[in-house]
């Protein structure tokens, strides 16, 4: 069945697809968004880890390979909304060293655009869905700019035991920027402080699209259909240009959506394995595939995390899932003398149940017992989330497995290199110092396998198709009318959590497409 023409369609409803489908919609275009898993409403996220589950993926579509097999539950989404549903929301910026690896450094890449070509947008996001913070204390190590629409959000006893000892280690610490609300914002209520927020907000104080972008979109008269799994680009005879999307309903009846302009917003690791399937005898190697780039070149952050126990209640389950406090002190990608690449640090996080065991695995029965009795009211931690550089042979490829629809499994392989992980070693290092100054009972490092957090890369952004796969927009270098957006378009990493970045990327996108839209659908 060929459903009728529409102007876009989107693969994916999560962060990036949704602020296009805002955008497109409002400028009066016909939207279709097709989005895997279940059509949400905010009664359905119980701030419960186990129905938490509902709304994360679990096993294929992506095999997981590699020294350093990227986690997927915590990075990916199930349903409407995508990732976004149960973020952290942290929402700091890239600075503009991270556009300029490869001429300051020598390593890398260098993006096509510079920070200042993203700055409007930061402010533009800022404005539609609302972040809290003190934007004048960030400028600290940021260019200046526009005040956040919203004042700090709260903080406990778990991220201000923190500060001075941080300080006191030469890292100052400044409130954190989230997208949550600290006051009522466009008639979505203040944050309760509660920590729930990893498994989805359900009174709309968290920027979940379903209540930002994409409530906008639906009022504009986008089309929001669940359930939908996408299987491949479709492109003309002479594959110059894409036709629609081939999918499975939510009846598992293949249908085509064809329209105008194809927009792929979905996982890093799920727009690579698209592209690669959509091969034709014009592009053999998958579509925006001249390069052989489409895939490669995926990074993480690596996570040191140091927990520490204190004497007194820390208020460990007061809070938000997001961090407090947030410090670019050691941004500068040589400030670690025995490592290369950006550090972020972060302090404040409210902890449940879950997060108390697993702060301690080497520790069972009687004597895990014991000590989760101990950090219930006692327990707080910091972390450094580290640069990784882009590495060739980090990458998505389609293995011999099929999914249910007959489609091949993506499989992500992704290996650390030795710069990422002497940084984490050296931020381990700096957290224990850290803690021995805040005067902890007892400190630790969370040591063993290096934790992945954020998938970035594979469709990466540059000046052509010879060294990337889409430009600083998202358009496919081939074929005009084929676009990609969200943290894939990453040519380097940075260290700071990238949704605010994915956020702006996708606004800056979507108003170029609006603009160029008779040169794109012709």
């Amino acid at each position: 069945m060929t459903n009728e023409k529409v102007d876009i369609v989107i693969v994916g409803a999560g962060a990036s697809g949704s602020v296009y489908a805002s955008v497109l919609a409002k400028a009066g275009k016909k939207v279709v968004l097709l989005e895997t898993g279940p059509d949400w409403e905010l009664s359905d996220l119980i701030s419960s880890e186990i129905w938490g589950r509902r709304i994360k993926p679990a096993g294929a579509p992506i095999l997981l390979e590699g020294k350093n097999p990227m986690a997927y539950a915590a990075q990916g989404g199930w349903g409407v909304g995508g990732a976004s549903l149960h973020y952290y929301a942290n929402f700091p910026r890239l600075l503009p060293t991270d556009f300029r690896m490869k001429s300051e450094h020598g390593r890398g890449h260098d993006w096509p655009i510079a920070y200042e070509d993203v700055a409007p947008f930061y402010e533009t996001v800022a404005r539609e869905i609302g972040v809290s913070g003190d934007a004048k204390a960030e400028e600290r190590w940021r260019p200046a700019g526009e005040a956040y629409p919203m004042p700090p959000m709260k903080t406990f006893r778990n991220g201000n035991i923190w500060i001075k000892p941080l300080e006191a280690s030469g890292i100052p610490m400044v409130s954190a920027p989230v997208g949550m609300n600290s006051v009522e914002f466009k008639g979505r209520p203040a944050c309760l402080y509660d920590g729930w927020c990893h498994v989805g907000c359900p009174i709309g104080a968290l920027a979940n699209p379903q209540v930002t972008y994409l409530g906008e979109a639906r009022k504009a008269g986008a089309e929001v259909r669940a359930l939908s799994t996408v299987t491949r680009v479709l492109t003309n005879q002479a594959g110059t240009r894409v036709t629609g999307v081939e999918y499975y309903d939510d009846k598992h009846q293949k249908q085509t959506q064809e329209a105008s302009i194809v927009l792929l917003a979905s996982w890093s690791a799920q727009n690579p394995r698209l592209l690669l399937n959509s091969a034709t005898d014009k592009h053999q190697k998958g579509l925006s595939n001249a390069s052989g780039l489409v895939g490669h070149f995926m990074m993480s952050h690596t996570v040191a995390s140091t927990w520490a126990l204190f004497d007194e209640d820390v208020q460990n389950q007061m809070g938000t899932i997001a961090v407090q406090y947030m410090s670019y002190q050691h941004y500068p990608k040589t400030s670690q003398k025995s490592a290369f690449g950006s550090t972020f640090w972060t302090a404040g996080f409210a902890l449940k149940t879950t997060d108390l065991a697993n702060s301690r695995h080497d520790l069972f029965g009687a004597e895990l017992d014991d000590y989760m009795k101990r950090a219930a009211r006692n327990l707080t931690g910091i972390k450094a989330f580290g640069e990784e550089l882009p590495a060739m042979e980090n990458r998505v490829e389609l293995a011999s497995e099929k999914d249910e629809f007959g489609m091949p499994l993506g499989k992500l392989t992704h290996t650390f290199q030795d710069d990422a992980v002497a940084l984490w070693n050296a931020n381990l290092e700096d957290g224990l110092k850290v803690a021995k100054a805040a005067g902890a009972k007892e400190a630790w490092s969370s040591r063993g396998a290096i934790p992945t957090s954020h998938l970035l890369g594979g469709t990466i952004m540059g000046t052509g198709a010879s060294n990337s796969v889409v430009n600083s927009y998202g358009q496919s270098h081939e074929i005009p009318n084929l676009w990609v957006a969200g943290p894939g378009l990453f040519p380097t990493e940075g260290a700071s959590n990238p949704t605010y970045t994915i956020f702006a990327l996708s606004q800056r996108g979507a108003e170029q497409m609006v603009s160029q839209w008779g040169t794109l659908t012709n």
